[in-house]
């Protein structure tokens, strides 16, 4: 049915452009909502990116080492009160050091942060426990004279922390559960090398296992393979046992020959980062002999000599202690992990930190992209997230286009003659036009 009075319908009506005869009045074109952002999880770190993200946060190294021991001591105790499997262990370490190298100590406690870490570990593990289970575990094996149990009211508080640090935590992985377990590894490698039935095989495993616990005090298993932590912890193991007097009646060179001889078969065996492992092992051992489980059983300077060896074959071969070093990264001065402003792409902000001569960008990004009004997912694939950005990218990337235009401006006339030259002193007067206040002596003066 027609309108009454002739009036047009509103689905004929014209565009308002066409209304006003003006093309260019028509509306923009809307955009389309926020992309979002993609957090990538990364299995493998360098030392240098490490000692970077620590220098980012303001972390003291001594006071960084020793939370570092402490929190996986306290996993450690935990783990072996309420009888979990070692893999838990690996899996609750790996998380404590990832978020820890992504917050500031200031903003948590580190018994909060490993107990954290070994809750969302029994998840993963399917060895689950209760917030409350973890937490009274490690009252009890503080106080053993007075244990409490789980459903103590004391409990209740410290709960709601270690539930509210458990999203930090799978924020900080990316949802990547995946870890590394040496310890199944090293079984077969000793086994490989030293046979079933070889006498002290045995005592040469308990040692090997211990150093694999020791090994979670350090970064290494953010930065090495399964198999170079395991080769590491065999050679060191070998030539920490063939140093004196031992059950297999070996010397030292006989020993890590063997061990040698099995890595040489191995495509896959690297000898650097081997290398690396084992130095970072012995700087636990050095420097803090007590506080860990084979430093009981060998001497102080046993370690030392090993360590003195291993660098002198470095020194001889002109090989770096750390690999993918860089000298400049590592003085360059600290970029805290500032929140990006509102509106500000991560793109753009990359860009200004690597200008700024910040390194590595992506910290300050993942640490912070998450209060934002775009939406934070976590992808598996690094390259699939690459392709998923830079497809993305095409749809909100500003082009612009510089022109240079020359304009001839006119040039000013000179200002006009006053001519005024009786006094002399120039064109305009002498000192009468020149501005200046003079003071002389006058006809009555």
């Amino acid at each position: 049915m027609a309108p009454p009075n002739g009036a047009v319908a509103a689905d004929d009506a014209p565009p308002p452009a066409a209304v006003n005869g003006d093309a260019s009045a028509a509306a923009p074109p809307r955009v389309g909502p926020h992309p979002g952002f993609i957090s990538s999880s990364n299995q493998y770190s360098a030392e240098i990116k490490l000692r970077r993200m620590l220098k980012d946060n303001g972390c003291d190294p001594a006071r960084e080492d020793t939370y570092r021991l402490q929190g996986v001591q306290l996993i450690d105790n935990v783990r072996e009160h309420l009888l979990l499997p070692v893999r838990t262990f690996d899996t609750a370490c790996t998380y404590f050091h990832k978020f820890r190298l992504n917050f500031r100590d200031s903003e948590y406690n580190y018994q909060d942060a490993a107990l954290a870490s070994l809750f969302v570990a029994c998840k993963v593990e399917d060895t689950i426990k209760k917030s409350k289970d973890i937490l009274a575990a490690a009252y009890n094996v503080k106080n053993p004279d007075k244990p409490a149990a789980p459903d103590d009211k004391i409990f209740e508080s410290p709960g709601k922390v270690i539930i509210g640090l458990e999203r930090l935590i799978l924020e900080t992985i990316g949802f990547d559960f995946r870890t590394r377990y040496p310890q199944k590894l090293l079984v077969k490698v000793v086994r490989s090398i030293l046979g079933r039935s070889a006498a002290g095989s045995r005592a040469f495993f308990a040692t090997a296992y211990a150093m694999c616990i020791d090994l979670y005090k350090t970064f290494v298993p953010v930065k090495r393979t399964t198999l170079s932590m395991v080769m590491a912890v065999v050679e060191l193991t070998a030539r920490a046992r063939g140093a004196g007097a031992n059950n297999l009646g070996n010397g030292e060179n006989d020993l890590v020959d063997r061990v040698r001889r099995f890595a040489a078969r191995r495509r896959q065996y690297d000898r650097d980062a081997v290398v690396e492992t084992m130095l970072d092992l012995l700087d636990l051992y050095v420097q803090h002999h007590k506080a860990t489980k084979v430093g009981a059983l060998f001497d102080l300077n046993t370690f030392i000599d090993i360590k003195i060896r291993l660098n002198t074959d470095l020194d001889a071969t002109a090989s770096p202690r750390y690999l993918f070093h860089c000298s400049r990264c590592e003085v360059a001065d600290p970029n805290p992990l500032t929140p990006i402003a509102p509106g500000a792409s991560p793109t753009t902000t990359a860009a200004a930190a690597m200008a700024a001569g910040a390194w590595p960008p992506d910290a300050a990004i993942r640490r912070t992209a998450r209060g934002q009004d775009g939406t934070m997912r976590f992808v598996f694939d690094p390259e699939a997230a690459d392709k998923e950005q830079a497809k993305a990218g095409e749809f909100f990337k500003d082009e612009y286009e510089d022109y240079e235009v020359e304009v001839e401006e006119p040039v000013a006339p000179p200002p006009p003659d006053r001519g005024d030259h009786r006094r002399g002193g120039g064109p305009y007067g002498g000192y009468r036009g020149d501005g200046r206040h003079h003071r002389g002596r006058g006809r009555y003066h």
